[in-house]
């Protein structure tokens, strides 16, 4: 094999592994799980390889719902031993997230690329505005998360929106937690366990989905990459008690600024990427 080959397969590889170790980390820290950077990072691999738009995105999108079970798996064990989890939360909104989830990685089979940069990234747009200049105001009461309609209605759409983005939901459930009038840490740290809710039956979707669908990245299963996984996941595992140790000690204002600044870049950075083709 050609060394100039060898040395671009091995960059590719070194910014696959890196992205993997930031989604970790930033899914612990933030409490999402970790596809606004993997997403983007996994696309632009692919399309490194030859890999056409569509192809590319819906299968950046799949496995970066794989990694989530990973990342919320590991940062959600930390935040529930610092006692931040929300469990009752968690459990009535997580079979709704699931259903949405579901219904939205059924449809990615059908959903042009564009039509799913634009939900990724005015998702995107939107949540880090409200954390960028939403200022600090709190609602005068306090709506409750666990009512009937709260859980279906937001809890699926919660699911059906962060399937389609590739995001673990976390991004999502923090903007309701907080616009609830809940506290940055409590929000991350039950956001964190909205991931598997999201990535299991996401990820069955984009699989079936995908399964007939002709030029997809080598070792693909449907609209999920295995080497592509594997390599993310493991760096994942690593990096995603780090983030959530870390939030831990950070003030719940600037966590918040954090979280809303790195969503913006990482959504100007993809629709700047698709768009541009």
């Amino acid at each position: 094999m050609d060394a100039s080959i060898l040395t671009a397969h091995g960059l590719l590889l070194a910014g696959v592994l890196v992205a993997g170790f930031a989604a970790g980390f930033t899914g612990g820290l933030f409490g999402v799980g970790g596809g606004i950077v993997t997403v983007p990072a996994l696309y632009a691999v692919f399309r490194a390889f030859g890999i056409e738009d569509a192809q590319s995105l819906k299968t950046a999108i799949g496995t970066s719902l794989a990694v989530i079970i990973v990342t919320s798996v590991r940062s959600l064990a930390t935040h529930h031993r610092a006692g931040h989890v929300d469990a009752n939360m968690l459990r009535a909104w997580a079979p709704w997230i699931a259903i949405g989830a579901a219904a939205g990685g059924a449809l990615a089979k059908w959903a042009p690329v564009e039509l799913l940069t634009v939900i990724f990234s005015g998702g995107a747009f939107y949540i880090a505005g409200r954390r960028l200049f939403g200022g600090k105001k709190k609602p005068a009461s306090q709506p409750s998360l666990l009512g009937e309609r709260m859980k279906v209605l937001l809890g699926a759409g919660t699911g059906f929106f962060s399937s389609l983005m590739g995001i673990g939901g976390g991004a999502v459930g923090i903007m309701v937690m907080t616009l609830a009038g809940r506290s940055m840490h409590q929000a991350i740290a039950t956001s964190a366990g909205f991931g598997v809710a999201v990535a299991a039956p996401g990820v069955l979707g984009f699989i079936l989905s995908g399964w007939s669908t002709a030029g997809l990245p080598p070792g693909s299963l449907g609209f999920v990459n295995g080497p592509a996984f594997l390599a993310m996941a493991l760096m994942a595992a690593v990096a995603a008690p780090l983030g959530a140790t870390l939030s831990h000690r950070v003030r719940g204002d600037l966590l918040s600024k954090l979280f809303g600044a790195y969503v913006l870049i990482a959504a100007i950075a993809l629709a700047a990427d698709v768009f541009r083709g």
